[in-house]
């Protein structure tokens, strides 16, 4: 990994960079501000693998985004380049039924920074803007909502946005081959809300702006504007306008 060429993608080109909670703070902020959140590759036939080599020559060389497991698996590599202590740990995301989806859904990063302890989350699309002190109880607060970590069930801490449950996690450190069988799942099942859609989605200052299959939504504040995507050569030409993204960019 060239992390020189990785913090440039993020709007970093700082010389010296300590890991202090600063320093995380900034790195999730600008990588949100930079790097999309998408699902295109699934849709576009291009297989994905827990590899954090394809993830990098795809984010970093190709410019792209991705979802959680190539986001997250690729930011952990870079948090520990720079000296990060971390731990990928796996995340089952709420259903809206009081239920939670299955081990591995979500990958999330743990890590340590001036002796404490951070949720740190660069691919759950419209999520916490900086990471999250790791202190059951607290309420802490960014410009996208109100977040507390509590302690769940079963050995489980529970994330809430706005007082409603994002995802569970244990605070055990994963490998990122462990989840390949999810990862495979969610390029494949119908049952997947990723195969039922495409969707590109990136944090911007005030707001945020996602292009689906047939709309483009840009919020800021609480305005939030749609333009009806018509065709496929709209959303195309829409991708590349809005984030620099073209249609089945190879990736090696």
């Amino acid at each position: 990994m060239d992390v020189r060429k990785y913090l440039n993608r993020i709007g970093i080109d700082d010389e010296d960079l300590m890991p202090t909670a600063d320093l995380l703070r900034r790195l999730q902020h600008q990588h949100l501000l930079h790097v999309p959140f998408e699902n295109l590759d699934i849709h576009w036939k291009n297989r994905i693998v827990p590899d954090t080599g394809r993830f990098y020559e795809k984010v970093v060389e190709n410019r792209r985004g991705g979802f959680c497991y190539e986001l997250n698996g690729l930011f952990n590599e870079l948090l520990r380049e720079i000296g990060f202590k971390t731990k990928l740990v796996s995340a089952r995301v709420a259903t809206g039924d009081g239920e939670f989806s299955r081990e591995y859904d979500h990958a999330a990063i743990i890590a340590g920074a001036g002796g404490e302890e951070y949720l740190t989350d660069v691919g759950f699309g419209a999520f916490t803007a900086e990471p999250l002190k790791l202190e059951l109880g607290l309420e802490q607060e960014d410009a996208t909502g109100k977040y507390v970590v509590r302690e769940h069930e079963d050995g489980y801490l529970i994330v809430l946005k706005d007082g409603v449950p994002e995802y569970i996690f244990k605070p055990i450190a994963r490998e990122l081959t462990e989840f390949a069988e999810m990862c495979d799942f969610h390029q494949t099942s119908p049952e997947s809300h990723f195969t039922r859609g495409k969707v590109c989605s990136l944090m911007t200052v005030g707001g945020r702006k996602t292009l689906r299959d047939n709309r483009f939504i840009v919020t800021i504040g609480t305005e939030k504007t749609e333009t009806e995507i018509g065709s496929e050569q709209e959303f195309d030409e829409m991708l590349k306008r809005e984030f620099g993204i073209v249609r089945n960019l190879p990736t090696k």
